[in-house]
């Protein structure tokens, strides 16, 4: 039997929101706080036991490219605030460092703040859909299986799994041919002496150390796909983060590859602490603590909305008229395709844009579908210029911007599509943002 048709019967409405956010990374927190805070009835779904996506449970280093104003600014203020009076830093970690622990603490603590109604725990399944207009979700937990409506959703999961249950059309991966970056499990280790560690932390970063070149020893000694050597400080004495797992052809919507990309990235975590305490100087005792429990997917679906922002827009800086993200930077960061490294359509330090772009608003806006509004690296754009806002701190004020968007449309009774713009815009003037 290869099908099963299922019983049709009547489930319980959690309750009717404003604006409901799906996922709860860098994205889908800033979308929720802010649209709490500015007094829409909001709730957070999100699938794991704590919020903040590959930023906390993905055990992700530091906080890549940059913005300027707004809720990432606050989210790095309240985290340095937090790491001043609780540690000691004798590890010239930067403001960017991320504490996952702490980190977790600080997104709960302005959720809360912003009286909105978080829902951990809780997979959002299935759809609902009046013609072709998302009115609400299906979420499955250990409360059973419930409704929930809103006036407004916000689909910061990432992979765009709403946006893709209510059918917006998409590209899955690089245009030509589908192939989408490689996939990564981040894991911390401890017992290293930092006055001895060296600490490379881009493609390029080609440290001579006593062995030899530190990336060409990585790329023949590590087990392929694995080769390239990412080791970032913490905030922590002797803890390091390494980003240096590695594994190709993995499709992130698909459960199966996401289970082969755990097994494969943990059978590479022991042969990187071998080759560290072989070849690294500093790195001789070193041992992991811990590894990340969500494995890091960097692409998938990339959906269609009314403008698709390309990599020329990045390269020229353009600042659009309707403009919602601003002074956004960061580089082309195009993880090899085909092994480790820096794939060759990528640009790190050949990268020259230093000024930052926008993104406008109609990005963020599906081309066929109401009631929706896309929120972090799912957002309308090609493969390469994803490379570039797919960086954290962009998709955190993404999450600012549509979170006021779908305020002003649930005020309103009204579409995202319909939304001024420039009221908008004025918001986020208001909250430190400028172009």
């Amino acid at each position: 039997m290869n099908t099963y048709i299922e019983d049709k019967r009547e489930i319980s409405v959690l309750g009717n929101y404003d604006v409901l956010v799906l996922g709860g990374g860098p994205a889908g927190v800033s979308a929720a706080v802010t649209a709490g805070r500015l007094g829409a009835k909001t709730m957070l779904i999100e699938q794991l036991g704590n919020v903040g996506g590959m930023s906390t449970t993905g055990l992700m280093s530091h906080w890549t490219g940059n913005t300027k104003g707004g809720i990432y600014e606050e989210i790095i203020k309240r985290s340095v605030s937090m790491e001043e009076e609780e540690y000691v830093h004798t590890n010239k970690s930067s403001r960017q460092t991320i504490n996952p622990e702490n980190l977790k603490t600080i997104y709960l603590q302005m959720l809360e703040e912003a009286n909105v109604h978080i829902r951990l725990y809780t997979f959002a399944s299935e759809v609902i859909m009046e013609d072709n207009r998302l009115k609400g979700v299906i979420v499955e937990s250990k409360s059973g299986r419930e409704a929930i409506m809103a006036k407004v959703v916000i689909d910061g999961t990432g992979d765009g799994d709403i946006a893709f249950q209510a059918g917006v059309d998409f590209v899955k991966g690089r245009e030509e041919d589908g192939l989408m970056q490689p996939a990564t499990l981040m894991f911390k280790i401890a017992g290293v002496d930092y006055s001895k560690a060296v600490f490379p932390g881009k493609f390029e970063d080609h440290l001579m150390i006593p062995k030899g070149d530190i990336q060409k020893l990585g790329e023949d000694s590590l087990p392929f796909p694995a080769g390239h050597v990412l080791l970032y400080r913490t905030s922590l004495p002797g803890v390091v983060t390494c980003n240096m797992t590695n594994v190709l052809e993995i499709d992130g919507t698909n459960v199966d590859d996401l289970v082969r990309a755990t097994i494969q990235c943990r059978k590479q975590m022991q042969p990187i602490v071998d080759f560290l305490r072989n070849n690294v100087s500093g790195y001789e005792k070193c041992y992991v603590i811990s590894s990340a429990d969500l494995i890091g997917i960097r692409e998938t679906r990339h959906f269609k909305g009314l403008y698709t922002i390309n990599e020329k827009d990045i390269e020229e800086g353009r600042i659009f008229d309707d403009w919602v993200v601003s002074k956004a930077h960061f580089n082309f960061d195009v993880h090899n395709i085909s092994g480790s490294g820096l794939d060759k359509t990528g640009a790190q330090d050949t990268f020259k844009q230093k000024k930052g772009y926008t993104i406008p608003y109609r990005c963020f806006i599906p081309e066929k579908i109401d009631g929706l509004l896309l929120s972090g690296r799912n957002i309308s754009g090609t493969h390469l210029a994803h490379s570039n806002f797919r960086a954290m701190p962009i998709c955190a004020n993404m999450g600012q911007a549509v979170g006021i968007a779908a305020y002003i449309a649930a005020r309103e009774n009204g579409l995202p599509r319909d939304v001024d713009v420039k009221e908008i815009q004025e918001i986020l003037k208001d909250q430190g943002c400028v172009k």
